[in-house]
């Protein structure tokens, strides 16, 4: 397997991110539908963000760049740039507080052992 530079990807992807309607842009890292592990680096403009949703299950998020916040309807987190933050077991939404890059990484319930 070849190294990934997660700096050169997070910048790669935070261009697109400033150039799209949406304000962002991903890439699966590492992961799909026959892993249990999945990661995945999102990028987002400031101000832009993913609107509250489900817990995908256990997760965690390294912000690369910039500044995050994640908040439910019980709390509030911010991240910056080297921090490592656990996604909460609940309904929950991400705002870019700055151009902003992070690697969601969440283990799926792969069922089952065969």
């Amino acid at each position: 397997m070849e190294p990934i530079s997660l700096t050169t990807l997070a910048s790669e992807h935070l261009a697109k991110a400033r150039e799209n309607t949406s304000g962002r842009s991903a890439q699966t890292v590492h992961g799909g539908h026959q892993h249990s592990l999945r990661q995945t680096l999102i990028a987002l403009a400031a101000g832009r963000g993913l609107d509250e949703h489900e817990s995908p299950g256990e997760a965690t998020l390294q912000v690369l760049q910039g500044r995050v916040r994640v908040a439910s309807s019980h709390d509030t987190w911010e991240g910056a740039a080297g921090d490592y933050l656990v996604i909460p077991p609940e309904r929950h939404n991400l705002t870019a507080l700055d151009d902003s890059a992070v690697l969601l990484t969440v283990a799926v319930d792969s069922g089952p052992a065969t």
